[in-house]
């Protein structure tokens, strides 16, 4: 995989596929061998150029060494909506995907990203908005602290979780047993989970990624503003990030469309991969073809 500098730091990328440049943003603590292989296998096929990256502090990109606080304070502060110090908050992520585009001479592209990975993909289209051909955000939110919470039951989990590198595969697969949803396959994750840990172990790089969260705060406001074509989707059992989160996001851009899917949690589930693809290339095609009609209705 290519490594390449782009604003200051140093990104681990990978490319797969011909045609309409789309770039994928993974979430929290993810790693581009998180996307599903699968999926990727299905927007290359759908006529995509495949662009996934290691976010910072995530994977073989930079990682950082500021102190972060704690999983127990960073979501006391995102609770509370205090913003923590940090050396970094999503903005700073965003300007590294459009860097990134820089570097491989992309003029835009159509952008996707899951969870923290939709936050992101949301503060490129408001910063870089000539970047941003279209935004499909994934089971993500606005940032505002009553839409798309984490449940309490699962917060109650999340805060105890406490891996080593070598329980990290499988504490992790256990844990996201409680936010997927019913289609999600606890075998195919574990395997995936135990890729990425050889590769690349970091929870201090997750809990940054965390306060980069809690820093940011708030985008309702934002996104507003954007005039950009987008597409948002959520499961309706997602227990990490609720389903008003989808909603929200949806309502507080204009134009966007809502996709949600039943057996769908916090995942990708193989069985919604087609639909997914399908709406994020029917998208991509309005962007040329105008007079096509909207997919779903926001």
């Amino acid at each position: 995989m290519p490594a390449v500098a782009a604003n200051g730091i140093t990104i681990e990328y990978q490319e797969q596929g011909q045609g309409d440049p789309l770039l994928l943003i993974m979430g929290l603590g993810g790693q581009l061998v998180d996307w599903p292989q699968g999926l990727v296998d299905t927007f290359a096929t759908a006529g995509f150029r495949v662009i996934r990256f290691d976010n910072r502090d995530a994977g073989l990109s930079t990682e950082f060494d500021w102190e972060p606080p704690s999983r127990r304070q960073n979501i006391g502060m995102q609770i509370m909506g205090r913003a923590p110090e940090v050396g970094y908050d999503l903005s700073d992520m965003a300007d590294d995907a459009a860097a990134l585009l820089d570097v491989l001479e992309i003029d835009a592209a159509h952008v996707v990203g899951v969870s923290m990975g939709g936050m992101i993909g949301q503060l490129l289209a408001f910063h870089h908005p000539d970047r941003v051909l279209t935004l499909t955000s994934i089971m993500s939110n606005t940032g505002d602290r009553r839409h798309g919470i984490i449940s309490p039951r699962v917060l109650a989990k999340f805060l105890k979780h406490a891996p080593t590198r070598e329980t990290a595969a499988v504490d992790g697969t256990e844990l996201y047993r409680h936010f997927a949803g019913p289609a999600w396959d606890y075998d195919v994750h574990l395997q995936r989970a135990t890729v990425a840990v050889q590769r690349s172990y970091r929870p201090k790089g997750l809990l940054r990624q965390l306060a980069a969260i809690a820093a940011t705060g708030d985008r309702t406001e934002l996104l507003e503003t954007l005039d950009v074509p987008t597409l948002v989707i959520h499961g309706l059992v997602d227990t990490l990030v609720t389903p008003s989160g989808g909603i929200a996001t949806a309502k507080a851009i204009q134009g966007a469309q809502l996709l949600m899917f039943p057996d769908m949690g916090h995942d990708l589930p193989a069985v919604r991969w087609v639909d997914m693809v399908t709406a994020i290339r029917t998208l991509a095609d309005r962007v040329h073809h105008p007079d096509l009609s909207p997919l779903v209705s926001s």
